[in-house]
């Protein structure tokens, strides 16, 4: 017999879970984490939480949390890995693969497509690790601590940006896109300088291997196929021989990323397919990967070191300059030496104050020196624990430093941005664009 009750007086599940309130609910998360400010508080408060567990009579918890592996069966794979680990290397690529999808952006359709301004970033990520090296091996020169000459030539990409979104809310765009080239060249060139200097278990088969799911899943981008059970599988893929190769696996992140397509495919499309992976992709980012990776990567405990020891360390001090002066010599210095005599050109909205700034944002260094500093003096061994107490203290002095610059700037562009909307006559022209010469 066949059911002929009216639809309306069916009884109906409970789809409270797929409810129509639940969806604008969920967008409205999402909408919140895509704004930087936010993303940028939730990693700050990420760190603030590490440094003080990792600094309370509860340190060995957190560190207990930080080194537990939840899968031992990965070995064959090397993926073995603590929680810290799976954070700095797994979640971090996926900030890595929006941070790839935004710089495209940025040099095809964005501030970098020129080539003259987009070659004063690139330079200043080869000065802003060249002066800070410099400045760590004539610190050490003659002593037993040569070996961590890289340490302070790292730019910590997640939390810079973070202080960036933090504190200028009126910046030029220009400024953040400088920063995020600056910054995943600066961290390109760190890896290359950990796989030649620091990596006896590099292997080639695996690196060269990676690149066929890159390739796949670049083929499949371009055609504008974006089948979720594809993309993620060729993703995981990449990432596991990457990270198998002995290279950083956040690379892989940035390869997938420089392989979506940024310009609109159709006419009927409203945005290129770049930009919708960005805005689908961000939240997860922003709201998980990075401040899970800043909670387990910001714990450095200080606890019973002798402070009056580290110091007079010239490790410690090596690190510490290269980092808060090396950074901005090297940044500022090649950027302005370019600009002066080649045809390369800053953004024309953005000042050399603004530049100083970033500059000093660049001496946050924290993951990758912290990595470096690992592999050239061995984990837990005293040499380490001073040059974990030399990064914190160079990242912490960098981003008050360029707070105070920053902060500054900031205002006056707010100052600025106030002025261009007065309207006092309400003609719909500003006051500040109407002549007075009647």
């Amino acid at each position: 017999m066949t059911d002929r009750t009216p639809h309306a007086d069916r009884p109906r599940p409970n789809r409270r879970f797929f409810s129509r309130t639940s969806w604008p609910e969920a967008r409205f998360l999402a909408d919140v984490l895509r704004t930087e400010t936010v993303g940028g508080g939730l990693l700050l408060l990420g760190a603030m939480i590490a440094l003080t567990w990792a600094n309370s009579p509860w340190e060995s918890s957190y560190a207990a949390l930080g080194a537990w592996v939840p899968w031992s069966g990965g070995a064959a794979l090397h993926l073995d890995l603590d929680l810290a680990a799976w954070a700095a290397d797994g979640l971090l690529a996926i900030f890595f693969f929006v941070v790839g999808l935004e710089l495209k952006r940025e040099f095809v359709a964005g501030e970098l497509r020129d080539p003259r301004r987009a070659a004063l970033p690139v330079v200043a990520a080869v000065g802003g690790m060249a002066v800070p090296a410099l400045i760590y091996l004539a610190v050490n020169l003659g002593g037993d601590g040569l070996r961590g000459w890289a340490i302070p030539t790292a730019t910590d990409i997640a939390f810079a940006l973070a202080v960036l979104a933090v504190i200028g809310s009126h910046l030029p765009q220009g400024l953040r896109a400088f920063l995020l080239t600056l910054a995943v060249v600066d961290d390109l060139l760190a890896i290359t300088v950990i796989a030649i200097f620091y990596t006896d278990d590099f292997s080639p088969l695996p690196l060269l291997a990676s690149l066929v799911p890159i390739a796949v899943f670049g083929l499949l981008v371009q055609r504008r196929k974006t089948w979720w059970w594809a993309l993620i599988p060729l993703a995981a893929t990449a990432w596991t021989l990457m990270h198998a190769s002995g290279v950083h696996a956040t690379v892989a992140g940035v390869l997938l990323g420089f392989t979506v397509p940024v310009l609109r495919g159709k006419a009927g499309d409203s945005h290129g397919l770049a930009e919708h992976l960005e805005h689908r992709w961000r939240p997860i980012s922003a709201g998980i990967a990075v401040p899970v990776f800043a909670f387990f990567a910001a714990g450095v405990s200080l606890r019973g070191a002798d402070l009056g020891a580290i110091v007079t360390d010239p490790i410690v001090i090596g690190v510490a300059a290269g980092l808060v002066f090396g950074k901005v010599v090297g940044i500022f210095g090649s950027t302005y030496l370019l600009a002066r005599f080649t045809r390369a050109q800053l953004d024309e909205d953005i000042t050399w104050t603004d530049l100083l700034g970033v500059a000093l944002l660049a001496g946050i260094g924290f993951t990758v020196s912290l990595l470096i500093g690992e592999l050239a003096f061995g984990p837990g061994t005293d040499a380490d624990d001073n040059v974990k107490a030399a990064v914190l203290a160079g990242s912490v002095i960098s981003a008050l430093l360029a707070t105070v610059v920053l902060v500054r700037r900031n205002a006056a562009y707010r100052r600025i941005a106030q002025a261009e909307q007065v309207d006092a006559d309400r003609d719909g022209v500003p006051d500040v664009y109407q002549r007075g010469d009647g």
